[in-house]
């Protein structure tokens, strides 16, 4: 079998967001495809087995004696611990977005988004000097890039001067057991305290690029009288007490429900009831809750910006962030909720674990001829 080293050091679990999902969803399409061809050791923080006992069966996964929360500790543990049990291996694949000071070839580079070049005043000055210095070396050291989505292909070989040749595609994968646990509507509705026909839902850490804002102005707005409420479900973000204050300004606490990170039941159930996702981020490398939408059946209003409209393609709304324009696509959605639906399922099944597990199986069989 093809040994591959996967480090998966920077992923603090549950914390980390789309690129901790994007990763382990495609690692398990892969072992479904190519469970004979590739033995996975992946070198992850402490507590990574626990958090996806999924991929625990299927992988060989070396859990470090730290969570790997401080960032300079994870990087000396990447250079050392990982560059010393990585070496032998057939790829090397970094799937954090930069590659370690040491490392054995041949690395495959895992990049997620560039959006410290698109909004850099949304990052830490340590953060920020961190991605300026660590990201070109680590592009040029890489025998191979891969990203979630074409518009991240393409910034990377515009902005990185990367050549086109150099980056594929893994497509973002759902895995086939989303929502078969999901918590019920009822149940739902009265712990968060949802009495309006319509719920609108927004899964996303309050960052500002999330532009949560956005969606406050469209129920102050043009949605005023409507019968919907908004639920945003999320970890806490750079943003949070801007957005808990617009909330109070506005006289929205009733219509507007802020329940923080919810378990995959409960986001699943979520979903599942809502009348729309709504979804107007300023900067997405792929956007996973627009698929994981429409696999459980909501129709989908987002911004068509960055990578949202290859993903939301015509099965959704990708659309201007138009207070009146999202408004009227809502009433759409649900008016002809089941014409939306059916199309957004049939979207859905490109974007299966399975075929992110071939496209990924294809790359590495690439990197380790």
């Amino acid at each position: 079998m093809t040994r591959i080293a996967v480090n998966m050091l920077w992923c603090v679990p549950g914390a980390v967001g789309g690129s901790e999902q994007y990763l382990v969803r495609q690692l398990l399409g892969l072992c479904e495809v190519g469970h004979d061809e590739f033995a996975l050791d992946v070198f992850a923080p402490r507590g990574l087995s626990i958090a996806h006992p999924e991929l625990a069966r299927v992988a060989t996964i070396h859990e470090s004696q730290s969570d790997e929360r401080v960032r300079a500790l994870r990087v000396w543990r990447e250079a050392t611990w990982f560059a010393s049990r990585a070496r032998g291996a057939a790829v090397v694949h970094h799937g954090g977005g930069t590659v370690p000071p040491r490392s054995p070839q041949p690395v495959l580079l895992t990049i997620h988004d560039l959006q410290y070049l698109v909004y850099p005043q949304y990052f830490s000055r340590t953060k920020l000097r961190y991605l300026t210095m660590r990201m070109p070396t680590s592009v040029r050291r890489a025998r191979h890039i891969v990203v979630p989505s074409a518009y991240v292909q393409r910034t990377v070989v515009e902005r990185l001067g990367v050549p086109l040749d150099k980056v594929s595609v893994v497509r973002h994968g759902i895995e086939p057991s989303l929502g078969a646990n999901l918590t019920s509507e009822r149940e739902l509705r009265d712990r968060f305290g949802l009495t309006a026909t319509h719920v609108l839902v927004y899964p996303a850490v309050t960052h500002p690029h999330k532009n949560h804002r956005f969606l406050l102005e469209l129920l102050d707005g043009p949605l005023r009288d409507a019968d919907v409420q908004l639920v945003c479900a999320g970890g806490a973000g750079r943003a949070q007490h801007t957005v808990q204050r617009s909330i109070e300004a506005l006289g929205l606490a009733d219509r507007v429900k802020l329940v923080g990170r919810l378990g995959d039941r409960d986001r699943d159930g979520l979903l599942a009831m809502a009348a729309a996702l709504v979804f107007p981020s300023s900067y997405e490398g792929f956007g996973a809750p627009v698929i994981e939408a429409m696999s459980l059946g909501a129709p989908v209003v987002a911004s068509n910006l960055t990578a949202l409209p290859d993903v939301v393609g015509d099965a959704g709304y990708a659309i201007d962030l138009d207070l009146q324009a999202w408004a009227d696509a809502i009433t759409d959605v649900i008016a002809r909720r089941e014409t939306w639906q059916q199309r957004g399922r049939t979207r859905a099944m490109q974007f299966r674990a399975v075929d992110s597990g071939r496209d990924l199986a294809a790359v590495y069989r690439k990197v380790g001829e």
